[in-house]
């Protein structure tokens, strides 16, 4: 059911999209929208309406949220340099309303590319929030307070809770909107992220094991395949032997995945092979060199 549901929702937007394209792109509009529907013309079918779909605002929320929570793992990976194919062994979202994000979390699993994804409210046990004063909003309004409310803010003389968004109150003055900003600041930043909408952090388990290490060196070469497929230009749909070419290391994670760089290429037999070429900075996988060559299988008349 969730591959039906998965081909009508692609249906459904290539219908509409081509519909609301084609005044801007005729053509192919055209082609897409028939070859879809088997209508006359794109041309000739009614300007879609909202109102003809469902709306569901929860979804969209929730889906929004998603999308934070890859693009700050994402921010994570790149600065500790962990290349996106590498799987680590654990995300923890951490923000107010978290949970709503637990029906998804094969989908985070997926993007973000972790073994497991765990989700929690508590914000302070993953973050805390930092108080910056804004000098030059406060000068005019506080005059000569002003010393004494920097004094106060550097020993810590503050109160404020972020839990009901009250305003700091420093050496008996509360604060007003743009004298100040509050951050959310990582307990953990070398491996945390903030959230854009600024309420919560992602954090990874960026710890590399040997068996996670294979892994990723797998999924390098299954990229590599697939792109020796397409320089030989065979069809998604083709079988093919493929033939490796590697360091010893990179053939060890080869066969200790075989099983899945067969199904992710449609290999129906890989033939491994150890090279003595050493390793180099420009080397084609994680500095190594790798030869792939592929041979498409011409399956059996009748």
């Amino acid at each position: 059911q969730d591959t039906v549901d998965a081909f009508d929702t692609l249906f459904t937007a290539l219908e509409v999209v081509t519909r609301l394209a084609a005044p801007l792109l005729p053509m192919i509009s055209e082609e897409i929208f028939t070859g879809l529907t088997g209508q006359q013309s794109v041309h000739l079918a009614d300007w879609p309406s909202a109102d003809e779909y469902p709306a569901d605002a929860a979804l969209v929320t929730a889906m929004d949220g998603v999308r934070d929570v890859c693009s700050a793992a994402s921010a994570v990976r790149k600065a500790r340099g962990l290349r996106n194919r590498l799987p680590l062994a654990h995300l923890q979202v951490t923000a107010p309303g978290a949970q709503a994000l637990l029906p998804f979390s094969d989908i985070l699993r997926d993007e973000v590319n972790v073994k497991n994804v765990a989700f929690s409210e508590n914000v302070n046990a993953g973050a805390k929030y930092e108080l910056k004063l804004i000098p030059a909003a406060l000068g005019p309004r506080l005059g000569n307070d002003m010393q004494r409310v920097m004094a106060a803010f550097r020993k810590g003389g503050y109160e404020h809770d972020p839990a009901d968004h009250g305003r700091p109150v420093i050496g008996g003055i509360e604060l007003v909107d743009g004298e100040y900003e509050l951050r959310l600041v990582p307990t953990d930043p070398a491996a945390s992220a903030v959230l854009a909408s600024g309420d919560g952090v992602v954090t990874l388990d960026t710890v590399v094991t040997p068996e996670l290490e294979a892994e990723g060196l797998a999924r390098d070469v299954v990229r590599q395949v697939q792109q020796a497929r397409r320089d030989a230009g065979l069809q998604v749909s083709d079988r093919v032997r493929v033939a490796i070419e590697a360091p010893g290391r990179i053939v060890a994670a080869v066969r200790t995945h075989e099983a899945f760089v067969r199904d992710e290429t449609l290999a129906v037999a890989i033939d491994l092979r150890e090279s003595d070429a050493p390793a180099s900075a420009t080397g084609d996988l994680d500095g190594a060199p790798v030869t792939v060559t592929v041979c498409k299988v011409e399956r059996p008349s009748g």
